[in-house]
């Protein structure tokens, strides 16, 4: 299996492998060839499986076939900065010398200059809906030649509020627009927009509602009150190297990034209080290494999309089964293997238990590293388990991270100890 067989033009076909493309994966394989034909498509899979090249690269091919006059072709929509930015620059990466122009637009950068580049000629548009919005009322931004229209992330979009806006943007395409939605999951509001939007679709469905296979889940049962010892016992782990951290709200994401920059630990924020040019310091840090912890809200963390990390870690437990998905997706990525830890209070039984039945064999419950309170040592064990809890946890036993017990050395923390910066304060 190969990209051969789309039969790209020449120069795509170059580009895909300046990229290190060697096979389309399963999203690639099943959806690309459909576009191609001009169908809409309903694509369910998650973030890492390689869906932003699977509508880029035929959006890239029917534009280099054609004449162009600078008006957008093809229009594209996501919930975050971060991934716009992303999905505009895998564009701009495909579009390698094809005279092929790429904007993207969103909030919180600099109007004039976003309107300067679709004044100049554009071919795609990356847009967030509200920067999208104000520029259709103000007439800056050309939609009525768009021939393609992509709703990425379309379950977070609708999340964060972004529906009545997307509605207002579809009706200013043309009727003849094709139309193409990717989602991770497939919540009621989801099917709902799918079903006005979309016309006879291919659907393409990789196992979306279950996480993926290249990450193993651990839960740790904790003390409330012993949760940050825990976490910075955990983080002095070798195998420790890239980190997400995932809190409920903007202000603990900043305050626990300040108390573990304090303990000399290389982390920063990612929260929605912060500027463009903060988040954009915050993400390419954390891209480059320059900090290897990055505490997060679910937000925030939508559209990060970076191949090496190593470790999720859910502080606070995430409110839903599909936000406990986007949040480890993270991790695992590009058929990389991950591990997802979630520290779990006596606050937490519902969601353990609806954690136990969706992951089944594939979560394990340990008891948390050791840590230090004072100048005394403890260990918080686990409650008792059931029976069946007993045995999942011996079933999971090869498959569990190892979390080992090691307290905190004199070489670990200089290793660690660098100037970190906490954003929003």
């Amino acid at each position: 299996m190969s990209f051969k067989k789309f039969s790209f033009t020449k120069q795509i076909m170059k580009n895909i492998e300046l990229l290190g493309y060697q096979q389309p994966t399963k999203i690639q394989d099943q959806a690309i060839g459909p576009i191609l034909k001009g169908r809409d498509v309903l694509g369910l899979a998650h973030t890492g499986t390689g869906k932003t090249a699977a509508f880029m690269l035929p959006i890239i091919e029917g534009l280099a076939t054609k004449n162009r006059n600078g008006v957008p072709k093809a229009l594209i929509l996501s919930p975050t900065r971060e991934l716009a930015e992303q999905t505009g620059n895998c564009a701009k990466s495909l579009t390698r010398q094809l005279s092929i122009n790429t904007t993207i637009v969103y909030g919180g950068a600099k109007r004039h200059s976003q309107v300067s580049k679709l004044q100049r000629g554009s071919d795609i548009v990356v847009a967030c809906p509200g920067r999208l919005l104000d520029l259709l009322n103000t007439r800056e931004i050309d939609l009525s030649e768009i021939e393609l229209l992509v709703l990425d992330e379309a379950d977070q979009m609708l999340d964060q509020g972004f529906l009545p806006d997307v509605k207002r943007i579809v009706k200013r395409l043309p009727e003849t627009t094709q139309n193409l939605v990717f989602s991770a999951t497939m919540p009621h509001d989801v099917k709902e927009l799918c079903g006005g939007l979309l016309n006879n679709p291919v659907q393409i469905s990789l196992n979306h509602s279950q996480p993926l296979d290249t990450i193993s889940h651990t839960l740790l049962n904790v003390e409330r009150m012993a949760k940050n010892e825990v976490l910075k016992s955990l983080l002095n782990q070798d195998e420790m190297e890239s980190v997400i951290i995932f809190t409920r709200t903007k202000h603990k994401a900043r305050s626990l990034a300040h108390k573990l920059s304090k303990s000399g630990f290389k982390a920063t924020s990612l929260q929605g209080n912060m500027s463009q040019n903060q988040r954009d310091f915050a993400l390419n840090g954390f891209r480059r290494g320059h900090f290897k912890i990055l505490v997060a809200t679910d937000i925030a963390a939508r559209g990060i999309d970076i191949a090496t990390i190593s470790h999720v870690v859910n502080f606070d437990m995430p409110g839903s089964l599909e936000a406990y998905t986007h949040r480890t997706g993270r991790t695992g990525r590009a058929n990389q293997c991950g591990q997802a830890i979630t520290l779990v209070t006596d606050d937490d039984s519902k969601m353990v238990e609806m954690l136990n039945q969706k992951l089944a064999s594939k979560l394990s419950h340990e008891s948390p590293p050791q840590y230090t309170v004072g100048n005394h040592e403890r260990l918080t064990a686990l409650p008792a388990e059931s029976e069946e809890g007993k045995q999942r946890s011996m079933t999971t036993k090869d498959n569990a991270p190892k979390l080992s017990r090691k307290k905190r050395g004199k070489r670990s923390s200089q290793r660690n100890r660098a100037v970190a910066f906490d954003f929003g304060i």
